[in-house]
């Protein structure tokens, strides 16, 4: 990344803490395997079970609910198969959300050609989903509900605790995406009541590859891999010591600093969006998302930039060196417009002309000034 970039994307991927990369560096030059009984595979053993023992409290699950993963996408994957495919291959029904993350929403899909029906079920004009209509759609035969826990593109926050509570009467498992939430906000595995979660490390400035699936103690679930007994059967394989100290170490940081980012956040965001309104004209910008700060993410900011291409509007600020985003990092290739904001309705005159601007640890105040100032140049430019 050139040094000069403005770099507001951190929901799609974020910068390596170094206070990171030195917590993990011992331990790629350990060549112990954590599952060997010699000194080094001990030495090994004993950082991967700290990491998972800090993993556990600070998100407030069990040592033997934590799962590490090479990411979000590996975790969702594992959750979605493992809690809706038995033995038997039977199919049945899944209920799920037009906002999911293409990690949740592609897997289902591949669960439809196998036979499985998705009920989809609507979001609110502010990303956010009405969940006892979602629990209208359970079925005699749905076998798992899934809901983010917060949007990565609006940052809307999802009522997941009580959907599960809807779904608990019923006896179904559900799933939630928390891959934009955790680092971001508090979040509590026991009282969420959620049979899995996923996370994801390189969302707050931990080391790419990395990620957990909590499994709720008791819960079941069919093994996607094979060849190995590690991590319980549910993810066998070398356990990656290094990364999983990395995971622990960058949410560990943002325990100690969440009250001062989150606060630097909001009031960052604050900034971002009140300079570009004196900068552009207010009549020229519309929010996507949750009015009220306290639904959304601190550190997501969805605006619409109307009568403007958003692709044209990208390119201008790439050239300028602020580092934005139109949606989903994972389905930036596509040309159609955002599946979240379609199914919020937002409206076609600023559907295709949405940024996502996403502030991370380090995001200063002098970045948030400068892109204010580019953008607005970028708007004017694109305006003539």
């Amino acid at each position: 990344m050139n040094a000069t970039t403005i770099y507001l994307d951190n929901n799609a991927t974020s910068a390596l803490d170094p206070r990171v990369l030195e917590a993990m560096r011992p331990h790629f030059l350990n060549p112990g395997n954590a599952e060997s009984r010699h000194s080094a595979g001990r030495q090994a053993r004993r950082a991967f079970d700290e990491a998972r023992e800090t993993v556990a409290e600070i998100l407030n699950a069990r040592p033997d609910e934590v799962v590490f993963t090479s990411g979000g996408t590996e975790s969702n994957n594992l959750a979605v198969f493992g809690l809706v495919v038995d033995d038997q291959g039977r199919p049945g029904r899944i209920v799920t959300t037009a906002i999911e993350h293409p990690a949740v929403n592609e897997m289902i899909a591949h669960l439809e050609a196998r036979g499985f029906v998705a009920d989809v079920a609507p979001v609110e004009f502010d990303g956010i989903v009405d969940v006892d209509r979602m629990a209208d759609l359970f079925y005699d035969r749905t076998r798992l509900a899934t809901l983010m826990l917060a949007n990565n593109e609006t940052g809307a926050i999802q009522s997941v605790a009580r959907l599960a509570d809807l779904a608990a009467a019923r006896g179904i498992p559900v799933h939630t995406d928390a891959v934009q939430a955790v680092g971001r906000i508090p979040v509590d595995f026991a009282a969420l009541g959620v049979a899995t979660l996923s996370a994801s490390g390189h969302k707050f400035h931990g080391p790419a590859g990395s990620g957990v699936l909590l499994v709720r103690r008791g819960v079941r679930l069919s093994p996607r891999l094979y060849g190995g007994g590690q991590q319980q059967g549910r993810r066998p394989g070398t356990i990656p010591v290094p990364l999983a100290v990395g995971f622990a170490t960058a949410l560990d940081l943002w325990r100690r600093e969440s009250e001062a980012r989150a606060a630097n956040w909001r009031r960052l965001s604050l900034r971002l969006v009140d300079g570009l309104r004196n900068a552009i004209g207010p009549d020229r910008i519309v929010p996507n998302g949750p009015a009220d700060p306290a639904k959304r993410l601190p550190q997501t900011i969805n605006l619409g930039f109307l009568r403007l291409n958003g692709d044209a509007l990208l390119m201008q600020l790439d050239l300028a060196g602020v580092a934005v985003s139109l949606g989903s990092a994972c389905a930036s290739g596509s040309t159609q417009p955002s599946p979240t904001l379609l199914a919020m309705g937002v409206p076609d005159d600023c559907l295709r002309s949405s940024v996502r601007f996403s502030l991370g640890a380090f995001t200063t105040e002098a970045e948030v000034d400068q892109a204010v100032t580019h953008v607005a140049a970028a708007v004017t430019w694109l305006s003539r």
